[in-house]
């Protein structure tokens, strides 16, 4: 999907359901409502995705910011956590030897309850809301910038931008990612999941959120690294053992890079904590935890080609507004 260039955005990092987070940030930022619909006098919104799950207002979150795009004061990529709704909700293929493109098991259905705990009551609601996933690009590429959920990679974002030229996918290409391997399975990982490497030595770790994992998520901009530490890119460390052990040359070779001096980018997803900075000059992480009492952040977007680090916007979350 294509924006002008030209005009001043401000990207939004991961809502999880903040609903009333989001309209402080968006009071903060000078937008203000107007027939039910909140809109800026000059600027546009871009919300990075991950609107649902975990929060304690997510229909309220969605509605929010469905009826900005629909009004034409914002634009919102698809996040994981559409695509796992998508996913959760589309029957797989026959023959795929699973009853939905994502499995219905106890992990996964963690992830989504909360979610469909709050859609309970509005099942219709529900329907026009996966539907409208399917309006939500993958990608966004505007010439001077980009945003993506997590990870920007040509070699996907060109065939997938060739098959579906607004970024905008469609059921069958949701389906075709039940199948492990396969071009939808890796561009949907990859692009709203980022990247990850096994943990060395056969380690697991458990994450603040529960969940025991073999892999971790990996840096794709790193220029020169020597070790699994260098690469590390999400809120748990790593065993000690593991961030020492080095990285073979063949490990450093197969690691996406993400150039200097390529178009400024715009991420999500991966749950960061601190003052918000840029990673670098050209790279802006906007997802500072807000569903877990962290920070709900935006990037204040004019015609400048290395990001700024006095124009990141942020609102503390309250506790009300945290998970139930």
């Amino acid at each position: 999907m294509r924006l002008d260039p030209e005009r001043s955005y401000d990207l939004i990092g991961d809502i999880h359901g903040c609903a009333r987070t989001l309209a402080r940030l968006l009071d903060k930022l000078g937008y203000r409502q107007e027939a039910g619909v909140w809109r800026h006098p000059t600027r546009t919104a871009i919300f990075l995705g991950d609107l649902v799950d975990r929060g304690p207002r997510i229909r309220e979150a969605v509605n929010l910011v469905r009826t900005m795009v629909d009004g034409g004061s914002a634009v919102c990529i698809m996040g994981n956590h559409e695509f796992n709704a998508l996913a959760w909700t589309t029957p797989a293929k026959p023959g795929s030897g699973r009853q939905f493109v994502r499995e219905h098991n106890a992990r996964h259905a963690r992830m989504i309850a909360e979610t469909l705990d709050q859609y309970a009551a509005y099942p219709a609601e529900w329907r026009e809301t996966l539907e409208w996933f399917y309006q939500l690009p993958l990608f966004i590429d505007a010439g001077r910038f980009r945003a993506v959920h997590a990870c920007w990679d040509d070699e996907l974002i060109n065939p997938l931008r060739a098959q579906f030229p607004d970024g905008r996918i469609n059921q069958a290409f949701v389906k075709a990612a039940a199948e492990h391997g396969s071009f939808a399975n890796t561009a949907f990982n990859r692009l709203l999941r980022g990247t990850d490497m096994r943990l060395p030595h056969g380690m697991t770790l458990t994450s603040d959120d529960g969940f025991t994992r073999s892999f971790f998520r990996t840096k794709f901009w790193e220029e020169n690294p020597q070790t699994y530490g260098d690469i590390v890119f999400q809120p748990d460390a790593l065993p000690e053992l593991a961030a020492q052990t080095p990285l073979t040359e063949m490990q450093k070779n197969e690691l996406l890079r993400y150039g200097a001096d390529q178009p400024l980018l715009f991420v999500g997803h991966y749950w960061r904590s601190g003052k918000p900075s840029p990673i670098r000059a050209n790279l802006a992480c906007l997802d500072y935890s807000a569903v877990m009492y962290g920070r709900l952040v935006a990037y204040r977007l004019d015609q400048e080609h290395r990001l700024d680090s006095s124009k990141f916007v942020w609102v503390e979350v309250e506790k009300p507004e945290a998970p139930k």
